[in-house]
């Protein structure tokens, strides 16, 4: 029996590849039909090679997430240098954006992807020969860089075909098996430290990332994204007249820095200040960020039903609370509580915005659009943890959460005025 999946596929590439293709409205409307059709068919076809791939490579990454800050100390780094060593991840990551998006909405996202995650691979295995801060900071900034052809070109892969009016349902499943991948690998990091050493988190990761490299370059296929007639060809200066855009990367820059600041400090505090082993701190992380891909799976379908922008806020609002009341955890327990309420705050606000992007992407071009939002992840990644490590050698570890929650606060009126001031205008014009 034939695959009509990939006989919708062929016939897309044939028509494309024809010389009259360009201003051919018969031809594009064929183009259109079928692109149409594959939307329709794909998305449940499709997602599970994608998101399987992600969640090993995840795993992967999130293995050395309570690690690398202690393995920083380790070689000398101060509270800054830690800060700067997690930065750089973002920093590269958000230098390659720009060009990664418009390179994935010319050539294909599969190749992009394939790339970053290969480019995963050789570099979780040179974290062994790292023997002072320089060379663990070079290799995150490698890391960075694969980074950046992976979570928002994927990201953007599922833009492509998740049909509309259900972008936060994809969205919140797509995150899902993405936390849920980091989630675990916090856990097993810790275990395989405590038991068999540091350098074991790290040939475990390279290889869990060979195995999504793999997935994707041997099972995703390569779907062409529906041309946008209003917006052939989108740049960024396009989509710096949208004040939507500048919201959602407001938004995504508070986000992304709380992310940040939990990750590289809670290893820290948990250790100092209330002397948690290295598999408890796993543990927290685990299971903080298991639970936020469980609840986007909820959350996504929210998103579709309910005001997005409102969504958000109210999210936020948890992540700011989160960071007032860290600080006064006294064990465990308190510390699972208070970082609980900014994981489900974060998860409750993360599908809504990533539904707004895709609405956004289907006007700008999809692999733009992503990467002006993680952009603001980047931007988030270098300023939150650098920032926090300058306040926690000043006054304490415990005033880095208390940056983390001004920071959020900040980045969320940002987000509610940008994106209420059009419908005011809107009002106004008619």
């Amino acid at each position: 029996m034939p695959d009509f999946f990939q006989i919708i596929i062929l016939i897309h590439k044939l028509i494309i590849s024809a010389p009259s293709y360009e201003g051919n409205g018969i031809f594009y409307i064929l183009d259109s039909i079928m692109i149409d059709y594959v939307v329709s068919l794909s998305i449940k076809k499709i997602f599970p090679i994608l998101a399987l791939s992600i969640f090993s490579s995840m795993v992967g990454i999130g293995i050395i997430a309570p690690l690398l800050p202690v393995y920083a100390r380790d070689l000398g780094a101060t509270g800054v240098w830690v800060g700067v060593i997690f930065a750089g991840y973002a920093i590269s990551r958000t230098v390659i954006l720009p060009f990664v998006g418009k390179l994935s909405d010319r050539r294909g996202r599969k190749i992009v992807i394939s790339v970053g995650l290969f480019m995963f691979t050789v570099t979780s295995f040179t974290y062994v020969l790292a023997d002072n801060v320089g060379v663990l900071l070079v290799i995150r900034l490698l890391q960075g860089v694969a980074a950046g052809f992976v979570q928002p070109i994927s990201q953007a892969y599922i833009g492509d075909i998740a049909p509309e009016g259900e972008e936060g349902k994809w969205m919140g499943l797509f995150n899902a098996a993405f936390l849920v991948g980091w989630g675990c690998g916090p856990l097993i990091g810790g275990i395989l430290n405590d038991h068999f050493g540091m350098d074991s988190a790290f040939y475990v990761m390279g290889g869990l990332n060979a195995l999504a490299f793999l997935g994707v370059a041997f099972f995703l296929p390569e779907v062409a994204r529906k041309k946008v007639e209003t917006a052939p060809r989108s740049s960024f200066r396009d989509m710096a007249s949208s004040r939507l855009s500048w919201g959602l990367f407001s938004f995504q820059v508070g986000d992304s820095a709380h992310r940040g600041i939990v990750q590289t400090f809670i290893p820290v505090f948990g250790s100092i200040a209330l002397n948690l082993s290295s598999s408890l701190t796993g543990t927290i992380l685990s299971v903080l960020v298991l639970g936020a891909g469980l609840i986007q799976i909820i959350t996504g379908r929210l998103a579709d039903r309910f005001n997005k922008r409102l969504v958000v806020v109210i999210g936020s609002i948890g992540i700011i609370v989160s960071g007032l009341v860290i600080p006064q955890s006294a064990g465990f327990w308190t510390m699972l509580v208070f970082l609980a309420i900014a994981i489900v705050g974060d998860a409750t606000a993360v599908p809504s915005a990533s539904a707004l992007v895709i609405e956004e992407g289907r006007k700008y071009g999809m692999g733009l659009s992503m990467a002006m939002f993680n952009m603001g992840l980047g931007v988030g990644m270098s300023v939150g943890p650098i920032l926090a490590g300058l306040a926690a050698d000043l006054w304490g570890t415990e005033s880095a959460f208390y940056y983390m929650a001004a920071l959020m606060l900040v980045c969320t009126l940002a987000f509610v005025q940008l994106t209420r001031q059009p419908r005011s205008l809107t009002r106004l014009s008619i």
